[in-house]
């Protein structure tokens, strides 16, 4: 009959293993645990390098795989301790939001270093010869000169997501408006303006334009201030100069023609004045005197009215007695009985001849 195993039966039959396997057994054993304490050592130390801080001016956003987490707002991080996953999985960009940043064009200066920069000196040319295009930059004015210029612009970040996600890296897009608005604004404006006459309103210009660009594509910046520099180009130095003495000339011509004109002005507006008070008095005194006079006239009107010709006797005798005040001799020629004047004749000789003198003997 056949025999029935039972599971007993089919176990493997274990040969015993000699000392040296049973080391090498002992040896892997405690390897693998060792490989998995630092496994787990390194995957704690991969997890925690993801541990970031966000400074108290700062705001933080995560990209993971290229796409941020969370839209708006709350794609923001505030200050303080975050984590995400480590690179390449999320990568964390930092936003300075208080802090005011600064780009500088220098698109339009010639060739320079920050240590001739602190020195203020610059590198010698020659009196007229040509400008190097491989090294001094310039830009074009609008009566076809070539000027000098560079501009500092300084702002500050107010859309954080729009900042981080509409450029690779927004700080450049920024440098580009600046270049853009110097060079633009440049080639509207005569190269006197820029330099002498309206740098005031050159600065103006370019800081309009580098709002337009920044705002048209939506860089999530507000400008602060741009500060503009310009000069002319070194080799006609000597040239810009003469032209800036005539213009302080013309300048200090202007200002002595307006002083001048200001003071013939005042004095003929005091005199204008002066002349106008007086024949304002006069005509206010004669104007007074006549409606004096006429108000006389009309109470006298009624007394001449009831008897004219004593009215007349009157008047006649108070002006007599006005005119005969001082008079040394007066003579009155009576009426006679007939009501006729009285006749005077008075005989006045020529003046008396001299007396003839005895003439002197001889």
């Amino acid at each position: 009959m056949a025999e029935i195993q039972t599971p007993e039966d089919l176990r493997p039959v274990e040969t015993p293993l000699d000392a040296g396997s049973q080391a090498l057994s002992e040896a892997l054993k405690s390897s693998f645990g060792i490989v998995k304490v630092v496994m787990l050592l390194l995957l704690l130390l991969f997890l925690g390098s993801g541990l970031f801080t966000v400074g108290p001016q700062e705001q933080a956003m995560r990209i993971r795989l290229g796409r941020p987490v969370g839209e708006g707002k709350t794609a923001l991080l505030g200050p303080g301790l975050h984590w995400s996953f480590p690179y390449p999985i999320d990568e964390v960009i930092k936003v300075p939001i208080t802090s005011i940043q600064s780009v500088m064009s220098s698109v339009g200066w010639y060739a320079t270093t920050p240590a001739m920069e602190a020195a203020g000196t610059e590198m010698p040319v020659m009196p007229g010869s040509p400008i190097n295009l491989l090294m001094d930059g310039y830009a074009m004015t609008a009566d076809d000169n070539i000027v000098h210029t560079r501009a500092t612009l300084t702002y500050h970040i107010a859309d954080p997501v729009g900042y981080v996600l509409n450029f690779n890296i927004a700080s450049n897009a920024v440098q580009n408006a600046l270049d853009n608005a110097l060079l633009a604004t440049a080639a509207q404006f005569k190269v006197d303006d820029i330099i002498i006459r309206d740098v005031p309103g050159f600065k103006d210009a370019v800081k309009r334009r580098a709002i337009e660009l920044v705002e048209r594509v939506n860089l999530g910046i507000v400008v602060e201030e741009c500060q503009v520099q310009s000069k002319p180009p070194r080799q006609l130095q000597d040239a810009f100069n003469n032209v800036l003495k005539a213009e302080l000339a013309r300048q200090t011509g202007l200002t002595e023609a307006h002083s001048h004109e200001v003071e013939v002005l005042s004095r003929a507006t005091a005199d204008a004045q002066s002349i106008t008070n007086a024949a304002e008095s006069e005509r206010v005194r004669l104007v007074s005197d006549i409606q004096s006079q006429a108000q006389r006239f009309k109470e006298l009107l009624p007394k001449f009215q009831q008897s004219p010709r004593l009215f007349t006797q009157q008047r006649l005798t108070e002006t007599l007695a006005r005119v005969l005040t001082n008079a040394q001799d007066k003579i009155f020629l009576r009426q006679d009985a007939n009501g006729k004047q009285t006749e005077l004749r008075l005989l006045l000789n020529r003046e008396p001849p001299k007396q003839k003198t005895e003439q002197a003997a001889p």
